[in-house]
């Protein structure tokens, strides 16, 4: 993958549904639905440029989208998280063998460098990372203690696109994956309906094979994996810019809600965490993880949208106070920056 190709919408946090006593409510479907339809609305305005790295990254997306090995990894991730309880325990990798794995593929491309760690609750909490790149859980994945054992909620495509991602994923476990329709495949939809011939059969392609992620099912599909999550323990990595960063040191806010949200409803801290120097890669480059202060979250079934937005205002200034103010990518040689960057896609 090459620098233009880095800077993507291909991951994504989801909003939860508000439920009273287990049951959904017409109300609160309406409202988790006008929310969703916020967000595309919002999403319809940074639709990125039609360039020629963006149409090959479509189309690389959307050959993840109809393989068979990608789909049978999503259908069987999704299938053992879908009946999780307090008493069932998905197929999934102790936690420090999960974390010897990943660690020895980082740390033998990378110089890796984690501060404040001590800062992390040994109880369950929500980490929300900033994203810059496909390399992130990886590198977060090998570096977080085996317990509580944390789950990514990422982009299906991006975490299963490669045989390699599926073999060490399907091993490790601790993934939610999210199918969603990307803002460069909604680019070329739309180009090609404003009459860009040489983009309808792509366009069509990708209407027929490409999960739009946004209807109720899946969104009440991810908020009770997310909320079981947590009841019995366990950890959540979330991104809450809900796409790549294109800048070092940079937050795309605002930050989405489903964060705050999820740690409100489970009674949960948010750790913020900065991740730094993972945009662009080269063998031996120096990659941080930062870990900020947890942000306390009183429990509450139906957060309040005054809480949220506290909680949020919180967090967006939790994220930067963690970020570089003046980043400088490193000068001199740098070694498979092209099949480092590529390898991570």
């Amino acid at each position: 993958m090459n620098n233009e190709g880095i800077n993507n919408n291909n991951s994504s946090d989801v909003v939860p549904q508000d439920r009273t006593d287990g049951v959904d409510s017409p109300k609160k479907t309406a409202e988790l639905q006008t929310s969703h339809q916020q967000e595309n609305r919002t999403q319809s305005h940074t639709i990125p440029p039609l360039t020629a790295a963006t149409i090959n990254r479509v189309q690389e997306g959307l050959a993840a989208a109809i393989d068979p090995a990608v789909r049978q990894t999503i259908e069987e991730a999704l299938k053992d998280l879908a009946v999780i309880n307090s008493e069932y325990r998905e197929p999934r990798a102790n936690g420090g063998l999960r974390r010897f794995v990943l660690r020895s593929l980082i740390h033998g491309l990378f110089r890796v460098r984690v501060e404040y760690q001590e800062r992390l609750p040994q109880e369950p909490a929500i980490l929300a990372v900033n994203h810059l790149h496909h390399i992130d859980p990886f590198l977060l994945l090998g570096e977080l203690p085996a317990q509580p054992y944390y789950y990514i909620l990422g982009d299906a495509r991006t975490l299963y696109n490669k045989w390699w991602k599926r073999l060490i994923l399907g091993f490790a476990g601790g993934v939610i994956p999210l199918e969603r329709i990307w803002k460069e495949e909604i680019a070329v939809i739309a180009e090609a309906k404003a009459g860009r011939q040489d983009l309808v059969e792509l366009a069509t392609a990708i209407e027929e094979n490409v999960p739009t992620g946004g209807d109720i099912q899946t969104l009440r599909q991810i908020d009770r994996i997310v909320l079981a999550l947590l009841a019995r323990g366990d950890g959540i990595v979330l991104f809450p810019e809900g796409r790549l960063g294109d800048t070092e040191g940079k937050l795309h806010l605002p930050l989405k809600r489903g964060t705050v949200i999820y740690a409100l409803r489970a009674g949960v801290p948010i750790v913020p965490v900065a991740l730094i120097g993972t945009h662009d890669l080269y063998l031996g480059k120096e990659l941080t993880i930062r870990f900020g202060q947890p942000l306390s979250c009183s429990a509450t079934s139906i957060p309040k949208r005054q809480e949220v937005d506290a909680v949020l205002s919180a967090l967006e200034n939790a994220m930067l106070a963690l970020l570089p103010k003046d980043y400088q990518e490193p000068r001199g040689i740098k070694l498979f920056r092209s099949f480092l960057n590529h390898m991570f896609w």
